[in-house]
């Protein structure tokens, strides 16, 4: 019995360390996919800062005082040579480092992240569990048709609708999310309701359909349909036979609804002026601040490998099947 724990904790360890690695080669190439990406915009930080009255000469001089005219491969080695030391460069735009625009917004998003997160994942489990328990009956029916048409609905309809409905017609919530280290907790809760509240409806019905698929797929299985030959209560059931082989494609499908939390919520945090990493990035792209820009799309590649990561890791802890 030893033997096999022993054998068992080096397979999760390998399977793990596969993981890891395979996390840090994909991180590798999507940099280079960013930088390449990135270095397509037209127009660049000098010519940005000198404005479209200055000549080609100073526009050029800028450029080489700023490094921008090197060979393209030279300033990606660099630029990733800094980002794995955590440098991740200096704004020009902005005139300060990256690291420190970055973290005065990070927290935020961070914060609506959470705070949608407590929000959704819940809701999109009791939501999934029920359509896929009821299934065929006039709640599985009504469930999927609700999580289908959010689905549908674009982010910025779903944020304008409670504008229109929380801000302008009922007064209750403010249609800016204004953060700021002065407000008190709820002030701040109020600020970004709608913003929150926007995301989850996303994330819910995208995770609760994912669930509810995970559960009905396990309702079919024949170990299902033996236990309620034997008489064993279906509540028994779906708790201590249904949800341990489910929780693999249900963690899945809740790291990929979360993940969307992080790189998703571009149009939302614009919508709502909220200062956040996404809508710090559009700023970006829009003032050609390289540096900031590809940190910035950096922490998003390396937020949604990181949680895909430990819903892998989740998902071979909870189903022995999957160590193999």
């Amino acid at each position: 019995m030893a033997a096999q724990g022993s054998s068992g904790v080096k397979n999760i360890a390998k399977i793990v360390a596969k993981r890891v690695v395979s996390a840090f080669i994909t991180l590798f190439l999507v940099s280079a996919v960013i930088f390449t990406i990135s270095g397509l915009l037209p127009g660049d930080a000098a010519q940005e800062l000198l404005g479209q009255s200055a000549t080609q000469e100073q526009v050029e001089a800028l450029r080489e005082e700023m490094g921008l005219n090197r060979p393209a491969l030279v300033r990606y080695g660099d630029w990733l040579t800094a980002i794995v030391k955590g440098d991740p460069g200096y704004s020009y735009v902005a005139n300060m480092p990256v690291s420190q625009i970055i973290s005065t917004r990070l927290p935020n998003t961070l914060l609506l992240a959470a705070l949608a997160t407590l929000v959704s994942v819940p809701l999109a489990l009791l939501i999934g569990i029920t359509a896929a328990i009821r299934r065929g009956t006039t709640v599985d029916r009504s469930l999927n048709i609700l999580t289908l048409s959010l689905v549908a609905m674009p982010e910025f309809l779903i944020a304008t609708l409670f504008v229109l409905a929380f801000s302008v017609k009922l007064l209750w919530l403010p249609s800016i999310a204004l953060v700021s280290p002065e407000a008190t907790w709820s002030e701040t809760m109020r600020s970004i309701a709608l913003p929150v509240l926007s995301l989850a409806v996303v994330v819910v019905a995208q995770m609760a359909r994912m669930t509810r698929a995970a559960v009905a797929d396990q309702l079919d299985r024949p170990y299902v349909e033996m236990a309620r030959l034997k008489g064993v209560p279906f509540p028994r059931i779906v708790l201590q036979h249904v949800m341990p082989n489910a929780v693999g494609p249900v963690i899945n499908a809740m790291a990929l609804s979360l993940s969307y939390l992080m790189g998703g919520a571009i149009i939302v945090e614009t919508i709502f002026n909220y200062p956040g990493l996404a809508s710090l990035m559009v700023n970006a792209v829009t003032s050609r601040d390289m540096a900031l820009l590809q940190s910035c799309a950096m922490i998003f590649c390396a937020a949604y490998l990181a949680m895909m990561l430990v819903a892998d890791i989740v998902a071979i802890l909870a189903n022995p099947r999957l160590r193999a």
